[in-house]
């Protein structure tokens, strides 16, 4: 008989995560796995964060990330805060050394609950992101939907921040796309060979975005973190806004990004938790073990 793990059913500004405890142990969590607690409402998820004993000294734990196709992920900013907030509040430690699949992340909950993150340096180089093919400057690329006289979306710029972005730009309101059906086409386009996260962003201000995302492995999502740090670099570089931004998201919550001079990029926000239990991770069966919090 499997032994169950413990998990934590969690959310980033509506991005719904699932932490699950894998500490001691030497099995992972299986497609299986995630795909049955996907199918399920009540665990629905975007991703799992799956905590692991660490593999490198001065880290405190290896972080798997695991998309709702059972797919992987290099990166998901908004869980990891879900799994600083997690551990904070089992241990009392505020600060935080990670590894995962993209590098180490550095985090922190702060007095008022807020927590940041150190999502590393962006990458902008075409080879880096990756593209199929050599685009000599990211910051717009040729690709485009609709009409080739009057494209609906075109010109995204585009960028890694451990994973594969691409921002396409707009004036009007972001919900006014029908990203749902863009965004699977985009997603898997011939240009991304590792697929790539799909974002359309508006320029409100010099300090702020509003932003939608279809997210890679998991579809449309009310926030994504490392889109939300891809747009916020992909502005600055374009000269749309400076290097501090607030990010509005489909949940309505907001992220403040700074990129900082040294090149890191920096996105603070929420975590919220919402009931825990335990699941075998080769099955994906599960049951809770707390209430819903009011």
């Amino acid at each position: 008989m499997a032994i169950e793990a413990p998990f934590a059913k969690m959310n980033g500004l509506g991005n719904d995560i699932i932490v699950a405890d894998m500490r001691g142990r030497a099995d992972r969590v299986t497609p299986a796995a995630a795909l049955a607690l996907a199918a399920d409402p009540a665990t629905k998820f975007d991703q799992i964060m799956a905590i692991h004993d660490p593999r490198t000294p001065g880290t405190v734990n290896y972080i798997e990330i695991i998309n709702s196709d059972g797919t992987h992920a290099q990166a998901c900013g908004n869980g990891t805060r879900c799994v600083v907030q997690a551990l904070a509040a089992e241990t009392g430690q505020k600060i935080f050394t990670f590894e995962t699949v993209a590098g180490i992340l550095n985090a922190e909950e702060h007095e008022d609950g807020l927590i940041s993150v150190d999502m590393g340096m962006p990458r902008f180089g075409w080879q880096d992101i990756p593209l199929a093919e050599e685009f000599r400057d990211t910051r717009a690329i040729e690709l485009q939907i609709g009409p080739i006289d009057a494209p609906v979306l075109h010109s995204p710029s585009v960028a890694s921040m451990g994973n594969p972005h691409a921002i396409f730009w707009v004036d009007e309101d972001v919900w006014s796309y029908d990203l749902d059906r863009f965004g699977p086409l985009l997603e898997n386009h011939p240009i991304f060979p590792e697929r790539a996260n799909i974002s359309i962003a508006q320029v409100t201000s010099r300090e702020s975005l509003n932003l939608r995302t279809w997210e890679r492995g998991a579809g449309l999502t009310l926030a994504c973190g490392s889109a939300t740090c891809a747009a916020a670099v992909s502005a600055a570089r374009t000269g749309r806004t400076g290097r501090t931004v607030t990010v509005t998201v489909p949940s309505g919550g907001v992220l403040k990004i700074d990129w900082r001079a040294d090149d890191h990029v920096v996105m603070t926000g929420p975590a919220e938790w919402e009931f825990s239990g335990s699941f075998d991770p080769a099955s994906g069966t599960w049951r809770r073990e707390q209430q819903d919090v009011a």
